[in-house]
């Protein structure tokens, strides 16, 4: 046992993530595997494992019609599967470690604090999971209410219930997973169901910290003794909330000048299907209008849209908002020949500046290579450069928007899809640090020059 204990200490908490969200897909394939899963046919293991990998990691990516092929056990393991990956699967295990009575270490606190929290209260674990699980359940109860009142208009009470559960954790998981076969493409023009979906997918995408941070000021404002300073917002939340309203403004003023799908009855159904893919296409994956549809510049910026995603520690995935800021700080900075990035007039460390460089070059590079191996494994006559560029980026973003060619993936593009959404969903620096390691070596090299530009 002693033995036990003292390997347990030397894995390192990017094993422990990774190994955990693995887990979690293999065993949520299993469970779709069994036959009072599916509604009938043969059972095939990839849709299986390729189901559960876009379950766990909150994308959305179907390759089958998916409330049609699953039964309702599998709906509901796939419902699990969503929630497990929309905490976070290092959560569960770090309170299941609790739960047996062992300590959480230094380095898995601090992969806690990377993959979830990002925030420097760690140490805190057992209260701030507290509020998380409050916050998450309680955002979700309330949204299921307003949805089943919205689904019951149309389709009775008994026939909401389940529905409504499903997409109110799926919109606030950021899953893009629908009990229906179109989405909400059917509810365009009813807005008790499409704004509450709209608003369960910005709060998803905050991230734990800023829900966390907006409940505690919003407590803490109440109290006349607290001094005004006590009351602002960190520079994260500052910077996450002011990135999120950006992005999701001129999503909808762009695809509103770049042209909407044929439908729209009017000018408030226009912009509401606007601000609707401009909020979901950042990380949630439902949509009202038909994405592939949509002409080729729109289908540009909803790919940008995409690579950018939602914010730290939340259920998106993408670059994140925060990444994207400290990068478009660091160039304005550079340009203004400046020697310290600065973001809402504080100065931003430079090892936090390289860790965003990074993070866009991985995935950059990533993505490149995935549309080439796509390309590779596709048939061009089947799915063309733009709809295979769509996928990939959607699948690295977890988004789960498609112009309609996933079902029409080879096997080995719904491995390389599966491998991106794995990917996108840890996020490529915690991959990196898990396969090279984090040595770090005293040795410096002599100064060269080369000519830039």
């Amino acid at each position: 046992m002693a033995g036990l204990k003292r390997r347990f200490r030397v894995v390192s908490p990017q094993t422990l993530l990774v190994f955990s969200f693995a887990v979690v897909i293999i065993v949520g394939s299993l469970l779709l595997m069994l036959p009072w899963s599916r509604t009938g046919g043969e059972a095939d293991y990839l849709t299986a494992l390729f189901i559960s990998t876009s379950a766990v990691c909150v994308t959305g990516l179907i390759v089958v019609d998916f409330p049609t092929y699953y039964s309702t056990f599998g709906q509901v393991v796939v419902l699990v599967l969503i929630q497990l990956g929309g905490l976070g699967v290092m959560t569960g295990a770090a309170l299941l470690f609790r739960a047996m009575g062992k300590r959480l270490s230094l380095g898995s606190q601090a992969a806690l604090q990377d993959s979830l929290l990002q925030m420097g209260r760690a140490a805190d674990f057992r209260g701030i999971f507290r509020w998380i699980l409050i916050l998450t359940f309680s955002i979700e109860a309330l949204g299921a209410t307003i949805l089943f009142a919205g689904f019951s208009l149309e389709n009775g009470p008994r026939d909401a219930v389940f529905p409504a559960l499903f997409q109110a954790v799926s919109a606030f998981c950021n899953a893009g997973f629908s009990t229906f076969s179109d989405s909400l493409m059917g509810y365009r023009g009813q807005p008790l169901i499409v704004w509450t979906v709209m608003v369960l997918i910005v709060l998803g995408g905050l991230g734990a910290a800023v829900l966390v941070e907006i409940t505690e000021r919003t407590v803490r404002s109440r109290r006349p003794t607290v001094p005004i300073s006590g009351r602002r917002f960190s520079l994260h939340t500052h910077t996450v909330l002011v990135a999120t309203a950006i992005l999701i403004v001129a999503g909808a003023g762009a695809l509103l000048v770049l042209g909407l799908t044929p439908g729209e009855t009017g000018v408030g159904e226009w912009i509401e299907a606007a601000l609707f893919q401009s909020i979901t296409a950042r990380t949630a994956g439902f949509n009202t209008i038909s994405v592939g549809a949509l002409p080729f510049t729109s289908l540009l910026f909803l790919i940008f849209l995409m690579f950018v995603g939602g914010s730290p520690g939340s259920c998106a995935g993408g670059i994140k908002t925060t990444t994207a800021v400290v990068w478009v700080s660091e160039v304005w900075s550079s340009v203004r020949r400046r020697d310290e990035v600065v973001l809402f007039d504080r100065a931003i460390k430079s090892s936090i500046v390289r860790r965003a460089a990074l993070l866009i070059n991985l995935a950059v590079g990533w993505n490149f290579l995935g549309v080439l191996l796509l390309m590779r494994f596709q048939s061009m006559e089947r799915s063309g450069v733009m709809d295979l560029f769509f996928e990939q980026i959607s699948a690295f973003g977890t988004v789960g928007l498609s112009t309609g060619v996933t079902p029409d993936l080879s096997g080995p593009s719904q491995l390389w899809i599966i491998a991106t959404m794995f990917v996108g969903r840890l996020g490529p620096l915690v991959l990196t640090a898990w396969v090279l390691g984090t040595e770090r070596r005293a040795v410096r090299h002599a100064d060269g020059r080369v000519l830039i530009g």
